[in-house]
Order: structure tokens, then sequence, then C-alpha cells
């Protein structure tokens, strides 16, 4: 039997969260939710987590500093980078620091879709963008 992946989504905007629960779990994945960094990291499920969806701004730990966190301490999750104010800079930071992809909201479902394959299956950067 196959094992479904579970995605973990860390977004402080409660309706974007929400919509992306339903569009994880229409995609067959299982997924946990959460409005912080704080809550994520003090969670089981990071442990189990295959991918990690995460906006790159929110309030005390952006999406950046979660990823350089879980790094420092161990924890190689392919993560995918999502945010309203795109720029270049944060762009090539992401792809310089071994993110899967950066993606600007609103996104075409079928560029999250090809970020999470590649997320799950190499954990490698995807070089998938804005």
């Amino acid at each position: 039997m196959a094992t479904v992946s579970l995605v973990s989504v860390v977004e402080d905007d409660q309706f974007f969260r929400e919509s992306m629960r339903r569009l994880m779990r229409s995609l067959g994945y299982d997924v946990a939710t959460f409005s912080s960094a704080a809550d994520f990291l003090a969670s089981f499920h990071l442990a189990e987590t295959a991918c990690l969806i995460a906006d790159v701004h929110m309030p005390a730990m952006s999406g950046f500093e979660l990823y350089e966190h879980l790094i420092e301490q161990g924890y190689a999750i392919p993560t995918i980078l999502v945010t309203a104010y795109p720029d270049d800079v944060d762009h090539a930071r992401a792809m310089n620091n071994g993110i899967v992809c950066y993606l600007r909201k609103p996104f075409d479902e079928r560029h999250l879709v090809r970020c999470l394959r590649a997320a799950l299956r190499s954990g490698g950067p995807s070089g998938e963008n804005l």
C-alpha cells in the first residue's frame, strides 16, 4: 500500500491556510496546517513532514527564518515558499539556499503541483518561481 505524504502548511492568513488545506486534501495528501512557525516547530508533525509550504512574510518568524532554523536543527524538509510580495532578492535567496520553489500568491495550481512533485521526489530545488 502506498504511503500518503504529509504536507505541512505554515501560513498566518486563515483564509489562505484553509484554502491550502482543501487543495492538499483534494490532491491526495495528508495535510497539517499551522498559523505560525512556532506552532509548527512545537508540533509532533515536524518529524513526519515530507514537504513544507510556508509564507515568506509572517509575524515573529518568516518563512526564510523557519527554513533556516529547520536546517540548523537537522531537519532537511523540502520547502516551498509562497508570498504575496515577491522580489528578485528573495527569489535569489530562496534558490541559493535550497528552497524547492518560490511562488507568488495567487499561484496557478499546476505550478504548485509541479513543486510538490519535485519536493517529494528529490527534496531538491526545482527552479520553479513566481
